[in-house]
């Protein structure tokens, strides 16, 4: 059957149009403008911006360029995409398929980027608020020089660069917006390319490239320099870095390329069948090795459940959550739904349906149910059960009445009860409470990963009650650390968890602290925003100034205890400190709260802010502010993401 596949695939590689070249998915440059808007305008922008790519990208797989419209008023998004019209098609794709990617890194989060251009050697793309799509040139046009210097003649280089560039701004607007030329310069040759985008009429066209050829003088010392305009695009190189198809290409040896270009496409053909073959059968062995995994897994904990108080029937959890009726939905969280339910002898539980078209979803399941089933404290969320027997898997525990401190804190609902000082308090330190049991107390060492306001709830005294072990890990006496696939909410991670991987129960430490000056504050830290102070940096700046209280909620209008709000913001800074050893462990953190404990100095937190003064921090921005690889609540772009931090020296 493989040979057949092959043969195919050779002859299909016959009929293919070959280049010679890469798709030169290279970027040149790229330049995004901020400005501000309205949260709601924002969304609006994105969600026009997605769907003018989209509408964009289909126009280019069919030739070569296009252009879209989406949206109306403020946030309408005007979009242009368009390749070198060297480029064959499948190169042309393959260059788009990464520029969209890249164009993505200007996209509207936090503030609104609403316009953006990115310039690759092999194609080039836009989108901004106005039509520009009869502009040539603009403000932020760059010239980019090469970074190796011409050594011979710089004279003789400098004019045969020079002519040459001149003679493709005067072919290229009467050879439908694109030329390609050789000269010679003593021995060596020198490759020249200019191409005015579409949109751009002939006239403009030249005026562009007029334009190039004087900005490119720049760089005539360099063996390569490229002008990138708003609406043409030159370069010369000593290397030929273009495809040309036609007669007059003065590459030798061009009939014997061809027919290397033939072998080598066969042969392509061939290493690619295998990778793919290969590929497929690794995936689904892959599959298989999961799926008797996780029969293995259910398997055994179906046996354990089946004998233990934990068993309840499908049919009972059903009824007492009336059928999952949206009446009884109390949230959703990135793992699943969870519903309030009552059962036949009147009592109140919470039942979590979780989603099945996760791939976590038994990993979670397991999780809960034979690890934190062990664990027993009072400020712990208790797990009475779960059903494993029914069409889904469902997780039972006890009713939390008050929901969550983020609901009191930032929830919509105007009827929640304010937090007074004295709840804010003992939330801080019944939470300390339940990680340090976590942490040391226990029979099991576990770190809880996703500590944050809203895995918070209150019962009925507003005592604090952790919830949601879907991301804990049990961790092994033995080991100094964990190296785990990243997984939480950003903001409350840890810097050399999200950096490095490295696990430790100083990252749920480094959460409780942002969740200590969240707490106190009143606010939200939004660290990972561009161009916004962080509620770290806050606290930061007035601890060293000596007026930590200024960062105290003003809500509480002076109700508070001075000498109890210092203690708290100190402690909440020595549990974000840059530097894991240095964070207090949760024990003691407990005893500094209750005993008359010295509280030594912390050093400065990550996540400053350029600006501040102190340092600054880059968030290579994801496509969402809360990303989960693992459970749905983090996400990563293509971004490095050992950028995201500018550690304090």
């Amino acid at each position: 059957m493989a040979f057949p596949l092959l043969f195919i695939l050779v002859l299909l590689s016959l009929r293919i149009k070959r280049s010679l070249c890469d798709p030169r998915a290279t970027e040149a440059a790229r330049i995004c403008t901020n400005t501000s808007a309205a949260e709601s305008d924002r969304r609006v922008f994105v969600a026009n911006f997605l769907a003018a790519v989209d509408a964009m990208s289909a126009q280019v797989a069919t030739q070569g360029y296009g252009s879209a419209v989406n949206g109306s008023g403020n946030t309408t998004v005007f979009f242009f995409g368009e390749c070198m019209k060297d480029l064959s098609r499948n190169d042309c794709d393959h260059c788009f398929a990464q520029i969209k990617i890249r164009i993505l890194s200007c996209l509207p989060f936090q503030m609104l980027i609403r316009g953006g251009r990115i310039s690759y050697d092999g194609c080039y793309i836009r989108y901004d608020e106005y039509m520009f799509f009869n502009e040539s040139l603009s403000s932020v046009d760059r010239t980019v020089c090469g970074s190796v210097d011409f050594g011979g003649n710089k004279t003789l280089f400098g004019d045969s660069v020079s002519d040459l560039v001149r003679n493709l701004s005067v072919e290229a607007p009467n050879n439908d917006r694109f030329s390609v030329g050789i000269v010679t310069a003593g021995n060596l040759s020198v490759y020249g390319l200019a191409q005015c985008w579409e949109f751009v009429n002939r006239s403009g066209c030249g005026d562009c490239l007029a334009n190039a050829v004087s900005r490119i003088g720049s760089c005539l010392s360099m063996e390569d320099g490229r002008v990138l305009n708003c609406g043409c695009y030159m370069r010369y190189s000593t290397s030929k870095f273009y495809y040309n198809d036609s007669s007059t290409d003065p590459t030798p040896g061009k009939g014997g390329g061809n027919r290397l270009a033939v072998i080598l496409a066969a042969t392509s053909a061939g290493v690619a069948f295998l990778l793919i073959a290969a590929t497929m059968s690794f995936f689904a062995r892959k599959k298989r090795v999961k799926k008797r995994r996780e029969r293995k897994q259910l398997g055994a904990l179906l046996v354990s459940v089946n004998k233990s108080r934990l068993n309840f029937s499908y049919e009972t959890l059903e009824h007492a959550t009336n059928y999952f009726s949206n009446s009884n939905k109390l949230g959703q969280g990135g793992s699943g739904s969870v519903y309030k339910g009552i059962l036949p002898d009147g009592q109140i539980v919470a039942v979590k349906r979780l989603f099945f078209n996760t791939r976590q979803w038994v990993d979670h399941f397991f999780n809960e149910v034979n690890l934190i089933s062990e664990i027993d404290h009072k400020n712990l969320v208790k797990l009475l059960g779960c059903s494993i027997t029914g069409p889904e898997s469902l997780l039972v525990y006890e009713f939390v009445a008050n929901q969550s401190v983020h609901d009191h804190l930032f929830g919509f609902n105007k009827n929640v009860q304010p937090l007074t000082w004295e709840d804010r308090y003992n939330i801080i330190l019944g939470t300390a409470e339940g990680l340090a049991y976590l942490h040391e107390e226990s029979n099991l060492r576990i770190i809880h990963r996703d500590i944050k306001l809203s895995n918070v709830l209150l019962d009925d005294d507003f005592s604090p009650k952790i919830a949601d072990f879907g991301l804990a890990r049990l961790f092994p006496e033995d080991k100094t650390h964990i190296s785990t696939a990243i997984a939480g909410t950003l903001g409350y991670m840890a810097p050399e968890y999200i950096v490095r991987g490295k696990l430790t129960e100083k990252a749920d430490v480094y959460s409780f602290g942002v969740i200590v000056i969240e707490v106190v504050s009143g606010k939200k830290n939004i660290s990972f925003a561009q161009n916004a102070h962080s509620i770290l940096q806050t606290a930061w700046n007035l601890y060293r100034l000596g007026t930590p209280c200024e960062a105290v909620d003003p809500s509480l209008q002076g109700k508070f205890k001075e000498e109890e709000a210092r203690k708290l913001l100190q402690i909440g800074l020595l549990c974000v400190q840059a530097s894991a050893e240095l964070r207090p462990s949760m024990s003691m953190v407990v005893k500094m709260m209750k005993d008359n404990y010295e509280i030594p100095q912390p050093t400065q937190p990550p996540f400053l802010i350029a600006g501040s003064g102190e340092s600054s921090t880059q968030f290579a921005q994801s496509r969402t502010s809360h990303s989960r690889p693992e459970s749905h609540n983090t996400q990563s772009s293509g971004n490095n993401i050992s950028e995201i931090f500018i550690q304090p020296r």
